[in-house]
């Protein structure tokens, strides 16, 4: 296992500078004008110096070393130096063209937001998703696994926009229980302040654990199905073990192999895949600085968060295969 996760970590240092290549060529060669948002009384010739002053006078190949040099030398540098109690003020970061702030700082800014909504409705999703899968799936076919059923079916298809309006409508606008939007001001000091933050996350959290519990317990469901229809579950009831032990210690840690894959891949959406939610309930977190961005055509913010995003990808999907073989001791990718 050690072997192959050096190997794998070798690999992702050249499979990430490609994606870094594609993204920069990609929202390079879109047709934005960071420009295009300001007066048209602004003559011509001083919009050319404004590209200019961002760094739109130099070739492709310069611009996108440039930000490479940036993004994976001097933004390292700059967290160490910053821990260390340190720090290089001439030492070039990889600016944002809206706000001319370095992007990572943005970044850190709005993270707390996203964890505490997004990454938490993930968490309790996961939660919620294995026990509906693991009861399900054991009493198939009973009330419990036709609502269970019915309840991710309709948490899987329907869009989070859909249901996000839905409940600021009925708990917000019809009932005031809630507030519509998200005050990301809010400091919690106390138990009050406390209560004031369960309020306004209960809804943005309770829409995307709804979608993401019914897709991962939807596969948990089948993958318990599959594998206690097999032979070695027959066998061992014969042999006269508990079923709980069955259950929770063969059928289970068989079944947690596909849905690891479900779980981990779907990390990286709690950063990119809640974006229309935090628009929705105006959360200020990392898929609205990505919206502002595009909308601003600020393209060192966007090539710095979708890159951001694809690492994340590339870092679970190793976390997968690690966990693979934890769950199943037969996986020896060290022999391939």
């Amino acid at each position: 296992m050690g072997t192959y996760t050096l190997r794998r970590l070798l690999f992702a240092v050249p499979t990430l500078l490609f994606i870094s290549l594609v993204i920069f060529l990609l929202l390079d060669l879109a047709p934005s004008d960071p420009t295009a948002n300001l007066p048209l009384t602004i003559p011509p010739e001083v919009r050319q110096k404004i590209r200019e002053s961002l760094g739109l006078g130099e070739p492709i190949h310069i611009r996108y070393l440039l930000w490479c040099k940036q993004f994976f030398i001097n933004e390292p540098l700059n967290v160490v130096e910053a821990l260390l109690g340190a720090g290089d003020s001439e030492r070039l970061r990889v600016l944002s063209w809206q706000t001319r702030s370095p992007v990572v700082d943005l970044i850190v800014e709005r993270l707390p937001q996203t964890l505490w909504v997004v990454g938490l409705s993930y968490v309790i999703g996961v939660l919620i998703a294995i026990p509906i899968g693991i009861i399900s799936a054991y009493r198939q076919y009973s009330w419990f696994d036709q609502i269970g059923t019915f309840v991710s079916t309709v948490g899987f298809s329907v869009p989070t926009f859909f249901t996000g309006v839905l409940l600021i409508v009925v708990f917000s606008v019809g009932l005031g229980w809630f507030p519509s939007i998200y005050d990301t001001t809010h400091r919690v000091t106390d138990w009050s302040s406390f209560l004031v933050q369960a309020r306004q996350m209960a809804m943005p959290v309770f829409v995307l654990a709804l979608y993401n519990a019914a897709q991962i317990s939807r596969f948990m469901r089948s993958s318990m199905l599959e594998n206690l229809n097999q032979d070695y579950v027959r066998t061992a009831r014969g042999k006269g073990f508990h079923e709980r032990r069955i259950l929770f210690v063969h059928v289970l840690r068989n079944s947690m192999i596909p849905v690891v894959t479900i779980i981990a891949l779907g990390v990286p959406q709690v950063f990119g895949g809640a974006i229309i939610t935090e628009q929705i309930f105006k959360v200020n977190g990392l898929g609205q600085l990505l919206i502002v961005a595009i909308q601003g055509g600020d393209l060192p913010t966007v090539q710095t968060l979708t890159f951001i995003f694809a690492g994340l990808i590339v870092t679970f999907n190793l976390v997968a295969d690690i966990l693979y073989g934890v769950l199943d001791p037969t996986i020896r990718y060290d022999q391939r």
